[in-house]
């Protein structure tokens, strides 16, 4: 996290603004029929064998010392929550306007799946999950947090309620948009400011505010202009370059880098910070680009975001690894820089040095770690900058197992064509064609040669 010796803080991803009214639910819509269940169940049953497991000893290791597993459950797990996944993913196209979100729980990682009609209980059920009636659609509570955010950037009262209460987010598990706040008088000015309903809301009291996290293996130390040290976030691709992403607090667009035996190693090409806490390094011809977090051992094989629950690993160059689990997606957090949010809030320990490094769950990257509270000795909460928006925002491939340096210009040999294509970026719900087919996304993800929709269906369905 924290680079150091400078300051910064995390990322924005826009949410949708939807009207207040939206909080009240789609009570009155059709539910789907039971087919869904069926291939949701398909997708689940596929995603191990789809999106590999085969996690660094490593991150065994720190999932054992953080989450008190066994190697054997530790690598069930990994399996489970890709099983979840692509579960969550089926049912979320399912369900439509119905959707609520989904998450996992207990040492097993059982899904859970969230609705607002009743009649979609049974196909939930059905599918495999355990089934939650709420009241709120994710969509509604997700426009509750982009006016919470619009509130905190309204002239310096609403920036200055926003620093006393400085995190926010969805939390799908409760079915209500939770803020965090060291002055709970700020916090109710922002949510009033916001215009939303009380009961929407949940306000917690916090002793902390976090602050920014500052500071070619993912976790591996960098220096920006023979000063200041970050981590690695992964290397990646751009065409025949090579070079790695990272936090966009670490750097600004032209300082240059070394690496950690401070030979040189290249310069920022795009940073962003703060709005968004992305960046990205193109490396010289002495560097090479691998899939490897912090070790040989284990390769970086996907970028499949993972749900709420899932377990999660960090490695940076102060603290190496340590792992917990995502808390919530789509998090907004005020700095004294200013407010960003589409960051993930996890129950993982970091401290200055770490920013930038990597985030992974199973063998799929996650995000380069941003800002947080606490420590590696007491515990903390850390965010991440989601790694798919940064990859997306700058045409970049991840390097992963097996992988050359990037798709070329239309179908290659054997490629039926269609609108798929390798080293796009493609979110939950996005439609794509391959030969005369056409295909729905289940999970968030880079897509990649072998993971053509037939050959993925943990993250494609047949529409």
């Amino acid at each position: 996290m924290l680079r150091r010796p400078v300051r910064a803080a995390c990322a924005v991803l826009a949410t949708a603004a939807l009207g207040l009214t939206a909080l009240q639910g789609t009570a009155g819509a059709a539910s789907p029929t039971p087919g869904p269940a069926a291939a949701a169940r398909a997708a689940a049953s596929a995603a191990p064998e789809t999106l590999g497991v085969a996690a660094a000893p490593e991150l065994i290791g720190a999932l054992r010392r953080d989450l008190g597993l066994t190697d054997g459950q530790a690598r069930a797990r990994i399996a489970a929550e890709a099983r979840a996944g692509a579960l969550a993913g089926a049912l979320a196209q399912a369900l439509g306007s119905g959707w609520a979100g989904s998450w996992l729980e207990g040492p097993d990682a059982a899904p859970a799946v969230a609705t607002t009609r009743t009649a979609d209980l049974a196909v939930i059920r059905a599918a495999g999950a355990r089934p939650v009636l709420v009241g709120r659609t994710l969509a509604a509570l997700d426009g509750a947090l982009a006016a919470l955010d619009r509130a905190a950037e309204r002239g310096p009262a609403g920036r200055a309620d926003a620093l006393a209460a400085p995190v926010r987010y969805v939390d799908v598990t409760a079915n209500t948009v939770v803020v965090q706040a060291t002055d709970r008088a700020a916090a109710e000015r922002l949510v009033a400011g916001a215009g939303l309903d009380r009961a929407a809301v949940r306000v917690e009291t916090v002793a902390e505010a976090p602050r920014p996290l500052y500071d070619l293996h993912g976790g591996d130390a960098y220096y920006i202009d023979n000063s200041s040290r970050c981590s690695i976030g992964f290397p990646i691709t751009r065409g025949t370059t090579q070079g790695f992403v990272s936090a966009g607090h670490c750097g600004r667009a032209g300082s240059s880098t070394t690496g950690a035996n401070r030979a040189a190693q290249g310069s920022f090409q795009a940073s962003v910070f703060p709005g968004n806490d992305m960046s990205w390094v193109a490396t010289n011809s002495s560097w090479t680009a691998t899939p490897y977090v912090n070790s040989a051992s284990g390769a970086v094989t996907g970028s499949v975001q993972q749900q709420v629950g899932a377990s999660v690993c960090r490695s940076g160059s102060t603290t190496g690894w340590h792992c917990g689990t995502i808390q919530q997606h789509n998090t907004s957090v005020t700095y004294a820089e200013g407010t960003v949010s589409g960051v993930t809030r996890t129950s993982v320990c970091a401290e200055p040095g770490d920013s930038g490094g990597s985030f992974v769950s199973g063998t799929q990257a996650q995000g380069v770690t941003s800002g947080g509270t606490g420590n590696c000795s007491q515990g903390g909460t850390t965010y991440f900058q989601p790694v798919n928006p940064i990859l997306q925002n700058y045409g970049l491939t991840l390097k992963t197992d097996g992988q050359g340096p990037g798709p070329g210009p239309g179908p290659g040999p054997g490629n039926p064509g269609g609108t798929w294509a390798a080293g796009t970026v493609y979110q939950a719900g996005a439609t794509v064609t391959y030969g005369s087919t056409s295909y729905r996304c289940l999970q968030g993800h880079q897509a990649q040669v072998g993971w053509e929709p037939p050959n993925a269906p943990a993250l494609w369905q047949v529409v």
